[in-house]
């Protein structure tokens, strides 16, 4: 399979519904760790860095699955 062909396959159906649980899931967590203080009122919420927080995740586990189809061990 190309590498255009498994970005297309990566970001479809059920892998793109897996990147983003896994971008929601882990997001969340990162951003309650790194921004914390947000919750507790003592800083104001960097929208910049919580997008991206939500981004890298996403971001990783579609390459993931872009990896796996170009390496051949998915179809």
């Amino acid at each position: 399979m190309s590498r255009a062909d498994a970005l297309r396959h990566a970001l479809r159906g059920r892998r793109l519904l897996r990147a983003l649980i896994v971008a929601l899931v882990v997001g969340t967590i990162l951003n309650v760790i790194n921004q914390g203080d947000v919750l507790l009122g003592e800083a104001r919420l960097n929208v910049t860095r919580m997008i991206l927080t939500y981004c890298i995740p996403f971001c990783v586990a579609t390459y993931g699955a872009w990896s796996a189809l170009t390496d051949g061990r998915v179809k």
